[in-house]
């Protein structure tokens, strides 16, 4: 069995002032899907330029950062909310949500596409591909931190994570995520999305696909414990929210196929 390498959540420290590993995996997200965007940016048929990119990256980090939070709250810990509301503004106590901050993204994305004068759905074509790097380095940021660990297992890469409340060696479901939430899904998209698609092909398969990879490793992962299995002892609800993402999805590709077969 592995051992967790037990880093230091605290990348620098400057007096008083702290800067933590999984603040830094927040900014390389948005630097990379900055980067990339402006890539994106000069391909023919853009729906935004250049200069533009920059501040539609600004709507959508209010979007994760505001959304994940709701989303965390009300998903995950509803019943801490009732009994002290101004513990949704704590976000130093920590508690994020994709699922979320995917809602908080699409918010921004129609925000900004009104004022642009871009569709919603050409926006989210445009962002899908600029994702999985933030999502990539999020689980890199929930590995260091030792949290989000998965279920007890006996494979040869299992590993001890100190932060859990036993000694056994456990799936290190962060690095799964990583692998396929942030490698795979970004190469998927970035190849996909390379030649021209049909209107919203793109954002189906980003749904489809992360859908598909989370509900997959949520079979490995502890659940949350406030929560718990929902149902059927295997349910959690990562699959709730991931399921419902799958079926939109594949609505939107087999929309966007049937009107343009080519």
């Amino acid at each position: 069995m592995l051992q967790h390498p037990q880093f230091d959540p605290v990348a620098v420290s400057l007096g008083p002032l702290q800067i933590h590993w999984y603040g830094l995996t927040y900014l390389v997200g948005f630097l990379a899907g900055w980067w990339l965007g402006r890539l994106r940016a000069r391909q023919p048929g853009s729906p935004l330029n250049e200069e533009q990119v920059g501040d539609l990256l600004f709507y959508i980090a209010l979007g994760v950062i505001l959304g994940g939070r709701f989303g965390y709250v009300l998903f995950y810990n509803f019943d801490v909310f009732l009994a002290d509301p101004l513990w949704l503004f704590r976000v130093w106590e920590g508690g994020m949500s994709f699922h979320g901050g995917l809602l908080g993204v699409m918010l921004a994305m129609w925000w900004f596409g009104r004022k642009a004068g871009c569709g919603f759905f050409a926006m989210a074509d445009f962002v899908a591909p600029l994702v999985p790097i933030g999502l990539g380095a999020g689980r890199l940021g929930n590995f260091i931190n030792g949290e989000l660990w998965g279920k007890p297992t006996e494979v040869a890469w299992g590993m001890v994570f100190p932060q859990a409340p036993d000694s056994l060696a456990r799936h290190p479901s962060q690095l799964y995520q990583f692998a396929l939430e942030g490698v795979a899904l970004f190469l998927i998209l970035w190849f996909f999305s390379a030649k021209p698609r049909p209107r919203m092909a793109v954002s189906g398969l980003f749904l489809v696909c992360y859908g598909v990879f989370r509900f997959l490793v949520e079979f490995v992962r502890q659940p949350d414990p406030q929560l718990g299995y929902l149902a059927f002892d295997w349910l959690t609800m990562g699959q709730v929210l991931s399921f419902p993402m799958i079926l939109a999805g594949a609505a939107l590709m087999f929309v966007a196929y049937r009107r343009n077969p080519q």
